[in-house]
């Protein structure tokens, strides 16, 4: 399978878009997505966006509930809601009708339009493509436990990239089941479903059932 951008990731539907196609694959965009927000929110329609703060950029028809922290740099995109207890940390870029759910953190992430991360999620040093879903309680980690640089792993090839953290790859229209845990350097092609309680790591294939790690079936 590619791990490539253009082959999980729909790009009309992100303001990341001219950005993301510097890259070829999605790791490699991590490092300057700091960089990246700052020089996007400057060029915002200031009758779309607040400038609530130090590098922050939300759109005037957002819906914030109180007990949010939102840290720059960061974009929150037209009709997103982000719900008491969102634990914002920096580096967000969230698309257009995204859900950040109560007690969500973000750190280092692109998610494209009509994300939902709406229950308890942790998703770091991850880019989610449009209209993915991560269900209550999943979260990327995006740290080995060895410390040592992250390698994507396809049956038939290994990606290194460079980075200590690397969370998940999510493509378009991923469903992720509750309770998941998506191992460093997981990427999950368009369409796949992830069933509850998994723990994923590797490359999972577009339009597949992730049941385990040895019962991975093509959707019918």
């Amino acid at each position: 399978m590619s791990v490539k951008i253009n082959d999980l990731y729909d790009l009309e539907h992100t303001l990341a878009a001219d950005y993301l196609k510097g890259f070829t694959y999605p790791w490699e965009a991590l490092a300057g997505i700091s960089d990246f927000i700052k020089a996007l929110g400057a060029t915002l329609p200031e009758d779309e966006y607040n400038n609530i703060s130090e590098d922050v950029w939300i759109a005037n028809d957002a819906k914030v509930y109180p007990n949010v922290y939102i840290k720059g740099p960061c974009i929150i995109g037209h009709e997103t809601e982000v719900r008491p207890s969102a634990f914002i940390r920096g580096n967000a870029l969230v698309g257009n009708n995204c859900v950040v759910g109560n007690s969500t953190e973000l750190k280092n992430v692109i998610l494209f339009d009509n994300v939902q991360v709406p229950h308890y999620n942790y998703v770091g040093d991850s880019i989610l493509g449009y209209k993915a879903h991560m269900g209550a309680g999943s979260i990327t980690s995006n740290v080995k436990s060895d410390k040592l640089l992250v390698v994507v792993k396809d049956k038939d090839a290994s990606y290194e990239t460079g980075r200590k953290k690397v969370g998940a790859m999510l493509g378009d229209r991923v469903e992720v089941g509750c309770n998941s845990v998506l191992n460093p350097g997981t990427v999950v092609g368009r369409d796949s479903n992830i069933y509850p309680t998994s723990c994923v790591r590797g490359v999972v294939p577009e339009c597949s059932i992730y049941k385990d790690k040895d019962n991975i079936v093509p959707k019918k």
